[in-house]
Parts: structure tokens; sequence; C-alpha cells
């Protein structure tokens, strides 16, 4: 008797959703590629809207909390956004499909090029959180792992070009 294709696909989406939540909580340790059987579900979360309903609903929250927080008019109320340069405010769904959405091992050089490019999105709901911090009157400081030496210029430029103008500073590794 073979088994039912729709009980098959609905086991693996169990799976692959339980292996994306135990890496997104950091307890899927030294893992290099996405296992073959999850490509095509982290594909759909990345491109098919999940992703983007996640962000939108952890910026709600953020931008809820924010609005019962009153900057003093002295300048000095500061908000860090961490890895605000990366894939917290850059949308990184393109770089993961040169990688088949990590079914792929992580290639460091290429990805780096691809950063030096500068030509990475914003992500829109990111960025409007940054506009509402900057324009309540937030000193905004964006904190990144990445290497400012060879990364430094290029994520700047990006980051302005893509409108994330008028922070304090871009703070990196």
């Amino acid at each position: 008797m073979k088994p039912c294709p729709s009980s098959n696909m609905a086991v693996e989406a169990s799976y692959c959703a339980s292996w994306m939540a135990a890496v997104e909580a950091n307890n899927a340790r030294g893992w290099r590629t996405v296992p073959s059987e999850c490509v095509r579900h982290v594909e759909s979360y990345m491109i098919g809207g999940q992703y983007k309903s996640d962000v939108d609903a952890v910026v709600e929250r953020v931008a809820a909390y924010l609005d019962g927080v009153v900057a003093a008019d002295d300048g000095k109320d500061v908000w860090l956004l961490d890895s605000a340069a990366d894939e917290q405010s850059f949308s990184l769904s393109l770089s993961l499909s040169l990688y088949d959405f990590r079914g792929d091992a992580f290639d460091s050089t290429a990805f780096r090029n691809w950063i030096l490019r500068g030509d990475c999105p914003a992500i829109p709901a990111v960025l409007g959180l940054y506009e509402k911090l900057m324009g309540r009157g937030f000193q905004v400081f964006l904190v990144t792992g990445r290497d400012e030496e060879v990364l430094g210029s290029s994520t700047a430029a990006n980051l302005a070009a893509q409108g994330f103008v008028g922070h304090q500073r871009l703070i990196m590794r």
C-alpha cells in the first residue's frame, strides 16, 4: 500500500515548520544548508507572503510600543536598531534565491559580492518604523555585524539609497 501523497506533504510541511522554528530560536546549531525536503517550504515562506506578514506583525508591535513612548526635546533619547543594516532592514529574499533558498551551501564570497553591489532592497515595514522613529525625535543608531572595512561604504550607500538617512551612526564590526 502506497502512502497518501497529501499525508506525506502534511508531515513534510510540519517537519519543515518545526525546523524553521528551531533555526529562528537559534536551537538548530551547525546547519549549513536547509534540509532538501524543506527548500520549497522556505522559498514559499520567503516569497509567498508569510515572511512579509511576520515582519509586519513584529513591526506593528514595536510601533504600538513606540506610541506609548515620548522622546524628550533634549536629543538624548536613543533607539538602537540591531542588525538594521542587514537582514532586519534589507530583504534577503533575492540573496537567498541565489542559494536555492539555502538548499545550496552558503558561499560567503558570492554573498559579500552581492552586498558590495549595494542594491539590497529595503523591507518597507522596517523603513516605515525607521522613519517613524526619526520623526518622533529619536537618535537612531544602526547596528550590524557586517565588517566595516570590507562592507562599510557599500552598506552605508545602500542604506541611504533605500531611505535610511539621518541616523546618528552606523555601528559595524
